[in-house]
């Protein structure tokens, strides 16, 4: 028969030929790869069998130094600026989610907008382990509009029948643009789409910008930047969840030092649409 994806705590136990209690202590410990599923431990059988052969003393393997995950230019910034030395790979809040779950990032930023805020729900209900979720700050989300247009444009629903910038499935703007148009009473069709997907949020600014679209869903520091107008609809969160181990290795220690100096403060308020006093909060913990 073939092997299942996912071994009970009694095969591992059996496997490793010890008792069920020191598998529980491994997990607790964040040291043996598993998941937890509505409160059941299972443990994913491939990375099961690298853990045993690499012989490491227990050790997970080791993540890149990889952000995977939403767009943020004041992330992108402040990696830079800080010396961190971490890569980025931006492709929307869900992907970065899957890649995070995948051990091919060792963080991952999010806006995914929830019944009753932001993230939170979301890497609770994944059944992820051995990570944490950290502010990194509060956008005003809203709509970004071409020039001539701040008068027709007052809410959400007036952009029927306007070409819009889109986001790709999975971004967490794209969720959000589902909920406003469930909110309105719109459906998908109510949008025009402008052409090409925007993928961050510089290149739906830049859509906007350029005379390919009519309006976006974008963050407030782009419309500053590209001289847009912008109609502010949420105060989104952006949260970073990082592996807990990563979080204590010196890209991500470099990084969230800088978050507390006078630079990293002055920066966000010239972009404009931040708020970062709770950068650095830990706003949700595996267990």
């Amino acid at each position: 028969m073939d092997q299942p994806r996912y071994l009970t705590t009694k095969e591992v136990a059996e496997l490793l030929r010890v008792r069920e209690r020191k598998v529980y202590d491994l997990a607790a410990a964040d040291e043996i790869p598993h998941r937890r599923i509505t409160g059941k431990l299972l443990f994913p059988a491939e990375e099961i069998h690298a853990w045993i052969e690499g012989g490491d003393g227990g050790a997970p393997g080791i993540r890149p130094d990889v952000v995977a995950g939403s767009h943020d230019p004041l992330l992108d910034w402040a990696i830079r600026e800080s010396g961190a030395g971490l890569a980025t790979l931006t492709d929307g809040s869900l992907d970065g989610l899957e890649r995070f779950a995948a051990g091919q990032s060792a963080a991952a930023g999010m806006h995914v907008p929830e019944d009753d805020g932001w993230n939170i729900a979301t890497v609770t209900a994944r059944g992820l382990g051995g990570c944490v979720l950290i502010g990194w700050a509060t956008r005003a989300r809203g709509i970004l509009l071409a020039d001539g247009l701040d008068r027709d444009v007052q809410g959400f629903a007036d952009l029927k029948g306007r070409r819009m910038a889109l986001r790709q499935e999975g971004a967490g703007a794209a969720a959000l643009l589902g909920r406003l148009l469930k909110d309105a009473g719109m459906t998908r069709d109510d949008v025009l789409a402008s052409g090409t997907v925007a993928r961050t949020e510089s290149d739906a600014a830049a859509a906007v910008a350029a005379g390919e679209a009519e309006a976006a869903l974008g963050i407030g520091a782009m419309a500053r930047q590209f001289g847009l107008g912008f109609v502010p609809l949420v105060d989104e969160r952006f949260d970073l969840l990082i592996d807990r181990r990563a979080w204590f290795t010196p890209p991500f220690q470099r990084l969230m030092a800088f978050t507390r100096t006078d630079a990293f403060r002055a920066k966000a308020e010239a972009l404009g649409g931040y708020d970062v006093g709770a950068a650095g909060e830990v706003r949700w913990l595996s267990r």
